[in-house]
Order: structure tokens, then sequence, then C-alpha cells
């Protein structure tokens, strides 16, 4: 690719192997009064974090005190054999990350600040929230940011720990399977006709692996399950209002997608001192070379819905929930968003066991 302007002679190869280098890195040599610096292929659409923000719905409140919010149903769909749904923070009776005055919270995941006892407590009243059965069986991960999927048997209820991977497919009634996330983004998806659920968790590493559009592949080839019969739910997550990021993981989602420049922008800092008092911040750098500036932030949950997409699934049977865990933390626990010391929440899917015998 060249990146002289087309009034110039075309370059020989080692000046043409030159430019093709700066152009990699979206620069560009200065030609002949052209001036050097950032090409139009580096920049991006800028905006406000404000104007990226998703809030999350009101919660649902179960009778013992659980906030949580419900899996979406698309259109009319009933699907009275399916449970599932997302945790809040909030109805638990952790006290590792609340203040002495604030109630217990709900910190689903076994951290070391908190004692192991009391997330099983947790873990119980979300079942129970979430199943109208407190001894619901939970299957989890040892989550390792990969595309690595797992299909659950019945017998993986009773493992004492869990496996490694992101993603948990069954066809089992009675299983509830958990995804625990902080910040990455939690994808719940069942098949309405052959009664088969599945939940992935998706980190920026997972979602470059694909790992949804790996489960589905996996759905498909274990189940024989559909596209056009799955629905799907992403759940609450960092938002790219407050999802920085920096060049390199740009440029991993550019090796593997072709729209990837579409799920970035470049934000800038709402502090409310900044937009008052603007010219405290000028310097006097050239553009791009001031550490004062906008910063890259990315879109995960739209990285996953086109995946689902481009996995078959029809755009109306894809429903986001809302909620940035970074943004709302007296909603939900957010990992970055708390320097690292934060609960877990968790997104459950399952087939409830009575509806068993009716498929």
């Amino acid at each position: 690719m060249s990146s002289s302007p087309k009034n110039h002679p075309a370059p020989d190869a080692s000046i043409q192997a030159l430019d093709d280098l700066f152009a990699y890195a979206g620069l560009v040599r200065n030609l002949r009064g052209n001036a050097a610096g950032v090409t139009h292929r580096m920049r991006m659409e800028r905006t406000e974090p404000e104007d990226l923000m998703l809030p999350a719905p009101d919660p649902q409140v179960a009778a013992n005190g659980v906030h949580w919010l419900p899996m979406p149903r698309p259109g009319r769909a009933k699907l009275d054999w399916l449970i599932g749904g997302f945790s809040t923070r909030q109805g638990g009776m952790s006290r590792a990350y609340c203040g002495d005055d604030e109630p217990g919270e709900l910190n689903l995941g076994f951290t070391a600040s908190d004692p192991r006892e009391t997330v099983l407590q947790n873990r119980r009243l979300f079942a129970k929230a979430v199943s109208g059965k407190v001894n619901t069986p939970l299957v989890t991960l040892r989550q390792i940011h990969s595309n690595l999927v797992r299909i659950v048997g019945a017998d993986d209820a009773r493992r004492a720990e869990p496996s490694k991977g992101d993603g948990l497919i069954t066809n089992q009634p009675g299983i509830l399977l958990g995804i625990q996330t902080a910040d990455c983004i939690p994808v719940l998806i069942a098949d309405r006709k052959r009664r088969v659920v599945a939940a992935f968790h998706a980190g920026w590493r997972g979602t470059v692996q694909r790992i949804v559009e790996a489960g589905i592949g996996r759905m498909r080839l274990e189940f024989g399950c559909k596209p056009e019969n799955l629905i799907a739910a992403i759940g609450p997550g960092i938002g790219a209002c407050c999802y920085s990021v920096g060049d390199e993981v740009l440029s991993s989602f550019e090796s593997q997608f072709a729209y990837a420049r579409s799920l970035f922008r470049e934000v800038y800092d709402s502090e409310p001192v900044r937009k008052k008092y603007p010219m405290l911040f000028l310097t006097q750098r050239a553009p791009g070379h001031s550490p004062i500036g906008p910063n890259l932030h990315l879109n995960l949950v739209e990285a996953n819905r086109l995946q689902l997409i481009d996995a078959g699934l029809k755009e109306e049977k894809i429903k986001i929930v809302g909620g940035c865990t970074s943004c709302q933390r007296d909603l939900f626990f957010s990992h970055r968003g708390s320097e690292g010391f934060a609960g877990r929440m968790m997104s459950v899917i399952g087939i409830r066991p009575e509806t068993a015998a009716k498929k």
C-alpha cells in the first residue's frame, strides 16, 4: 500500500518499504509540502462518554431481597421452560466491599476478601431468585479469557472443582450455567426449538478469539442447533463510555475483524473542571503528541452483538440489557472502576426440570 500522493512519482523499492511501514503505523512522511503526521486512515469518530452510555433497567427485587435483571425474551416469546438472568451487587450477605453502614451485597465470586461460606449463601439466594429453588445445581468455570467451551452433562453439577474455560452449553434440565463478571461481557443464548442453553464470558481477549462464534459452532455440532432458532441476551459489562484501551487492543481486533474500527471511538474526558475551564488543559505540543487528549475506547457489547449476527442469529432475536459496570458502581461490581478490589456478578441460564417431559 503506497502513501505517496498522486502527483508524485512512484518511489523506488526501499522508499516504498519505508512508506508502507509508516502507513502501517498510521503515519506519513513529509512529501514536498505535504504535512507529515497522522493519516486519515488513523482518524476515528470522536465523542464524549455520556454519548456512549447505555443505562441498565431497574432491577427486579426477589422475595429474598436479591436485586437482579431477568433475561429478556424477544418479541412475544414466553419460553416458560427457560430460566436466566443477571445479578447485581445488591441484596446479599457480603460485607467485604461495602461500608459498615451499608446493606450487605451479592458477591458471587470466591474472592480473597470474602468468606467462602458467605459467597455460597449468596449463590443460594441468587439461585432461589432466578429459578425458584434454593438448591438448584450451579455449574461454573475457572475462567481464563479463552475461546474454550465446555459441554455440561448431569455429572458436571457434582464436580468438586470447576473446569477451565469461558463457555458452557447444556441440554440438561435442572442445572444453572453460571458466568462470573466484573467488567467483561456476559452472553446468554437459548435454542427455542431444541431447548439447549449456553453462557459465555467475553472479555476483550475472548472476544478477539471469537468465544461467542465458537460457542454457537459447538451448539450446532453437538446438538444440531440452528442459528435462526437461537435467542441471545448480552448482559451488563463495562461500556464504551468507560472502556479505555491501548493500541495493542485495536491491533488485535484489526487482525481478526473487517469491521474492527467501527468498534472504537476517540473519547474526550468529560470531567466538569475540564469542560468548564478548557484553557487550563491546553499545551504547546503538536496534536497527537500531548499526554492530554482523547482516549481510545472499545465497545465490547457491539463487538459481541456483531459476532452473534455473523454466527447467523437474527438481529431482532438479540437483546442488550444495558448497564455499565464502571459508571453504575452502586448497582454493579467493577474490577477496573474499583482498581481491582471488587466482587463478582453472575449471569445464569438453565432449563426448568418440570418442563423436560413436555419437550
